[in-house]
């Protein structure tokens, strides 16, 4: 079985759009992680009646990538072979994407396949340099530049394998990069078969903000991530820099009560 996880958090108006899409594609069942949500978002995706569409409904919000191992965890226990990561606002058409980064992980037997996403705003935009040279230096050290370019797990859809699921620990999903390196460091299969622009996701437009805060957030995955793989104490610092962003709010108990509750039942409803 394939499945999509979904991370969504007040996304009405967008929602909708995204789980007709998925419904279109190679993806059999469509787990939406609704975290936090205050709007309409649960009202929209009931309203789609879509059949293959399931909800975790957390009331309190799980914080930046904590919705994809909580999708992990349940795609693993609902016997998923392949899971793809779709962001809830992700609005663009995203069905031949989603088709390749699926085939890659079950006709191919990629164990993460990821989208090489490429920032329109590079030369302009002293923040998408600074994130673009990290995304970089961190393929070249892990020695998959030549062959995925800057493509990581934090930027666009991305599919993995039930063997890296069960490999990787469930909480460093909600550290993308770490999941890289992970697959790299233990000689599992990584590509980036699918390659497109960022505004061609149709994300929603949050400000300079915002954009800092994911900058900040993914760097300090990086600099964590190349810890984990060099085998050294995970930190998040760089020329004495701290690179935190959104991971304060990442809320790993949360995370760590699902996987205790749900996992001692897995038949129960999934909502929280």
């Amino acid at each position: 079985m394939n499945m999509a996880v979904v991370p969504a958090k007040n996304e009405q108006g967008r929602i909708g759009k995204v789980l007709n899409l998925l419904s279109e594609t190679a993806v059999d069942r469509i787990v939406v992680v609704l975290n936090g949500s205050r709007d309409g978002t649960l009202k929209e995706i009931r309203t789609q009646k879509l059949s293959k569409v399931d909800v975790l409904r957390f009331r309190e919000p799980l914080g930046y990538d904590i919705p994809r191992a909580v999708g992990v965890f349940y795609a693993l226990k609902q016997g998923a072979e392949c899971v793809i990561f779709v962001d809830g606002d992700m609005t663009g058409n995203l069905l031949p994407a989603v088709n390749r980064l699926v085939d890659a992980v079950v006709s191919e037997k990629v164990d993460l396949a990821m989208t090489e996403c490429q920032s329109d705003m590079i030369s302009d935009n002293k923040l998408a340099r600074e994130l673009y040279l990290f995304r970089k230096l961190f393929n070249e050290h892990l020695g998959i530049y030549q062959r995925v370019g800057v493509a990581i797990p934090s930027h666009g859809p991305c599919a993995v394998s039930r063997r890296l699921m069960i490999s990787a620990d469930i909480r460093d999903f909600a550290v993308p990069p770490v999941i890289l390196a992970f697959a790299v460091k233990h000689h599992l299969c990584v590509e980036a078969p699918v390659a497109m622009h960022s505004r061609e996701l149709g994300s929603k437009m949050r400000g300079f903000s915002h954009a800092k805060k994911i900058a900040e957030t993914i760097i300090g995955d990086i600099i964590e991530a190349l810890a984990f793989f060099e085998g050294k104490p995970r930190k998040r610092i760089f020329l004495q820099k701290e690179y935190q962003g959104y991971n304060p709010r990442r809320r790993f108990d949360l995370l760590e009560r699902f996987i205790a509750l749900y996992g001692r039942n897995p038949d129960r409803s999934p909502s929280t």
